[in-house]
């Protein structure tokens, strides 16, 4: 039984409750170890942390608006507001990495003596593990209800399974092998890669933003679908879009010209019905058309492009 959309929104609104509490547990720690050892690595963790905590917090807002019902003047609802949230913090992400790349070339110019390695180790081990139960989560939460504000929350704690992991190994190799440049280069590296998962998370934000179709699988289902239904003769004009959970498509039916429109009406459900069975978050719009009718369609323009 498909859980239904109350469901989805209690869920992915506990999924980012958990990620702020995490996110601000994290931060304490790290800012602990940060002040007793004098490691870049974990200060740049620390301050990918209170990235973490901004982003989460907008991903809450973003959750919570995008959930809201349609409205008079948003009747295609508010599902948008995940994609805006994914660019603000892919934002917050820049910052941050700049941040670190900041301090790791002053650093590199005026060397800092790292100390208590042990207890910097114990540290990440700690925010390791926490994170990549939170991880497993949010891929769970993702999975479940196609969430775009939780999936670009989920890739700020992916990264930083990556920055921890790197960290401790910086710091191992500080301990054992005294190679204080060592840190620097990890935190540095950390910052790039930062930069690169923002770029991403932007280019995919911004294809939801300006309307971007549906993956090709999906489109070539409708389609089977509507050729499956004896009487549908041809169709044309297909074309989709994604708003947060919800999906759009808007699509021309051709039929015998001279079939009742109580018939074609009929057989267009049929068709949308059997979509919607397998789509329940698709909201398809159909034109009934007589087949062989000649007129100017998108597809024509689009092929023309």
């Amino acid at each position: 039984m498909k859980s239904s959309a109350n469901e989805y929104a209690e869920l992915k609104y506990f999924a980012t409750i958990c990620s702020i509490t995490l996110a601000v547990v994290l931060t304490a720690i790290k800012a602990v170890a940060a002040f007793l050892t004098g490691s870049l690595s974990i200060l740049s963790s620390l301050v990918d942390g209170l990235s973490d905590i901004v982003s989460s917090l907008i991903s809450m807002i973003a959750v919570k608006y995008s959930d809201k019902p349609f409205t008079q003047q948003h009747r295609y609802g508010y599902g948008k507001a995940e994609a805006v949230s994914a660019l603000m913090q892919a934002a917050f992400i820049v910052g941050s990495a700049g941040f670190i790349l900041y301090d790791g070339i002053y650093r590199f110019i005026h060397p800092v003596q790292i100390k208590e390695t042990a207890l910097g180790i114990a540290v990440m081990i700690i925010s390791l593990l926490l994170t990549c139960a939170l991880v497993l989560f949010q891929r769970y939460v993702i999975r479940v209800t196609k969430s775009k504000a939780i999936a670009a929350d989920s890739l700020h704690y992916v990264v930083d399974i990556l920055s921890n992991s790197s960290v401790i190994i910086s710091l191992v190799v500080v301990r054992y092998l005294n190679w204080e440049w060592f840190d620097i280069i990890t935190a540095i590296l950390i910052a790039i890669y930062l930069i690169y998962n923002a770029w991403e998370l932007t280019l995919e934000a911004l294809e939801e933003i300006t309307d971007k179709e549906l993956n090709t699988e999906v489109k070539d289902n409708i389609i089977s679908i509507i050729q499956s239904v004896d009487g549908i003769l041809g169709y044309h004009d297909l074309r989709t879009r994604v708003s947060g959970n919800h999906w759009f498509a808007e699509v021309h039916l051709e039929f015998d010209g001279h079939k009742s429109l109580f018939e074609t009406h009929s057989l267009s459900d049929e068709a949308e019905n059997k979509i919607i069975a397998i789509y329940p978050q698709l909201q398809l719009i159909v034109h009934q058309d007589p087949y062989g009718l000649q007129e100017d369609r998108i597809d024509h323009v689009i092929q023309d492009k």
